[in-house]
């Protein structure tokens, strides 16, 4: 994990990689993290993924016609606790990129020296993407085109 190449995490394949660490303030009162921080750490994974693949939400939203992603389904399991001081990865894979919609999978493991990754939190998440009214647009032929080699026949999951 030394060689991140930057904030964002990393691109391998089709599944975007993004470190976490777990602080005190993403927990509750006896050191578990409190179940809404799971959604903060995905939402970060998705993003991070668009913005390596060159899909920018300031750009998007600031053009002349602007745009933005807005959840509106989630399915989540969560499996196992994290707790302050773990190591985790948010791990994104983008299934679908059409229409209006984009739809992720997500998994968050947990990262133990000499230890298998532990998957502790998973999403199928279902965005669609927004006019400053609110109203569905299709996606815009460039973030069709900077998902295109992300999405597709699975190479690689997001579980393990």
């Amino acid at each position: 994990m030394s060689d991140w190449p930057d904030l964002a995490g990393r691109i391998d394949g089709q599944v975007h990689r993004l470190p976490i660490r777990v602080y005190y303030e993403d927990t509750d009162f006896s050191g578990i993290v409190y179940h809404a921080n799971y959604l903060r750490f995905a939402e970060r994974g998705r993003s991070d993924f668009l913005r390596l693949a060159g899909v920018h939400h300031a750009d998007l939203f600031e053009g002349a016609d602007p745009l933005a992603f807005a959840v509106h389904r989630m399915e989540i399991d969560f499996l196992k606790p994290a707790r302050i001081d773990d190591r985790l990865e948010v791990r994104t894979r983008y299934v679908r990129a059409g229409g209006a919609r984009i739809e992720a999978e997500q998994t968050i493991l947990r990262l133990a020296d000499g230890a298998d990754e532990e998957p502790i939190w998973r999403a199928r998440v279902f965005a669609a993407c927004l006019d400053a009214a609110g109203r569905p647009r299709r996606l815009p032929a460039g973030v069709r085109q900077a998902l295109a080699p992300f999405v597709g026949p699975e190479t690689g999951s997001t579980r393990s």
